[in-house]
């Protein structure tokens, strides 16, 4: 997160910087632009280095320079680069960061909503534009190109065996969960994250939201002492009761899952390329948290142009993120990790190449319902299509997790967790 205060300076050096660069042109006359992206695994940047060249070939008069950079030191990157004055100028990234940047005027957000208008609003699923739009809903702060959701993972035949199908609703879990459940021979009904950290808070907020229970309302405030929320949170205390002992992270709720552990995990969709990988397709469903009504937790990738760009790289930078949201390079970047990444456009869901992959083929229709379901997305800021961006602010802060994690590993009262995570949210908003 940038520290309050540097907003300006970081304005005025990136605009200096960019002016001082002139045109970036080469002297063969080519506009050079920077490309900075996480896909520095071998097989990736072959797809990636494929794409640059096709596209190049195309664009004789633009040159890609890529940055790809680790996934765990990219938004640091993003900071140093930025107060650098040395913005790539077409850079990847996640919603929430993304609200960051935008925060910060960083992005073109008027090239950005162009080439989603080019592509065609009507192509992409409902939620991961939601997830990409701006705070007064006019605009975007990326345009999507892949993404991830997250539900309630089961081993079919594990349920069937006791006489359970798909769990359907909170009631359905619960049962499940308290049928399988036998502590003293180490085995639990549902693998689900209670860490203080951001898989507790996405993994929570699925149930939050299926009750209508916010952090923020519609104009923005704070909205936590409400009873849907505290509702929610003595359920996922509840529900913890048949989970593994400790903080459990990924690590820990994927493994308990795939060795058989627990029947259902809460979890990504990627759980499936190790499910894949153990011949094990056609044994897993996919369930979603339902209460009051469905809540799909889920994150989108996506290509954003930055601000303060002169003309020639501003109009490279829009033919490279326009180029790269065709559907049939949309496919590949969503194939360099299958079943993992998924669809973010209905374009790629019914691509020959992406129903034809193996990873994706394995699934069978589990793979369109799992793309769809980004039509149900619901996350903790985005109340009646407002996406707030002080929701950014509460994330960093760490206190929906830490109050998760006090509830159901620290076994303290909810009332006086709740109290307490809405007075730290306070002070942090009161910064705004």
């Amino acid at each position: 997160m940038f520290k309050k205060g540097l907003s300006l300076a970081i304005l005025l050096l990136v605009a200096f910087a960019l002016t001082a660069c002139g045109s970036n042109q080469n002297a063969d006359g080519k506009t050079t632009i920077e490309f900075m992206h996480s896909s520095v695994e071998q097989e990736r940047l072959a797809v990636i280095n494929e794409l640059v060249a096709t596209f190049e070939k195309e664009n004789p008069d633009i040159k890609i320079k890529q940055i790809p950079v680790e996934e765990d030191s990219y938004n640091t990157k993003i900071i140093t680069l930025a107060s650098a004055g040395k913005l790539p100028t077409v850079l990847e990234v996640g919603q929430d960061y993304a609200k960051v940047m935008d925060k910060e005027v960083l992005i073109d957000k008027d090239a950005v909503k162009e080439i989603i208008t080019q592509v065609g609003k009507e192509n992409y699923y409902d939620g991961a534009l939601k997830l990409m739009s701006t705070e007064n809903g006019k605009s975007y702060t990326g345009v999507p190109i892949s993404g991830w959701v997250q539900g309630i993972w089961y081993n079919k035949e594990m349920l069937a065996a006791k006489g359970f199908e798909e769990p359907k609703n909170w009631d359905d879990v619960i049962t499940i969960a308290k049928a399988f459940t036998d502590k003293e021979n180490k085995k639990y009904g549902i693998a689900m994250p209670t860490v203080e950290g951001g898989f507790s808070e996405q993994a929570f907020s699925q149930f939050a939201l299926s009750n209508n229970a916010n952090v923020l309302d519609n104009k923005g405030k704070l909205n936590m002492n409400t009873p849907e929320m505290k509702e929610s949170l003595t359920y996922y205390k509840k529900l913890s009761q048949y989970t593994m002992p400790g903080s459990n992270d990924t690590t820990e709720v994927k493994d308990a899952f795939m060795n058989g552990t627990a029947p259902m995990a809460i979890y990504s969709t990627y759980i499936l390329p190790p499910v894949f990988e153990e011949g094990n397709a056609q044994n897993i469903g996919f369930s979603i948290p339902n209460e009051k009504k469905k809540a799909v937790f889920g994150t989108v990738s996506a290509l954003t142009i930055s601000s303060f760009l002169e003309k020639d790289q501003k109009e490279a930078a829009s033919k490279f993120v326009a180029f790269m949201s065709k559907p049939e390079n949309m496919t590949k970047w969503v194939l360099m990790s299958p079943g993992g990444a998924q669809p973010v456009s209905k374009l790629v869901t019914e691509n020959e190449n992406y129903q034809a992959n193996e990873v994706v083929k394995a699934f069978g229709d589990l793979s369109t319902e799992i793309a769809a379901s980004f039509n149900d997305i619901q996350v903790f800021g985005l109340v009646d299509s407002k996406n707030f961006l002080k929701m950014g602010d509460v994330t960093s802060s760490g206190a929906i997790p830490k109050l998760v994690n006090n509830i159901t590993v620290g076994k303290k009262d909810i009332n006086g967790e709740m109290k307490k995570a809405e007075k730290t949210l306070e002070d942090v908003l009161k910064k705004e």
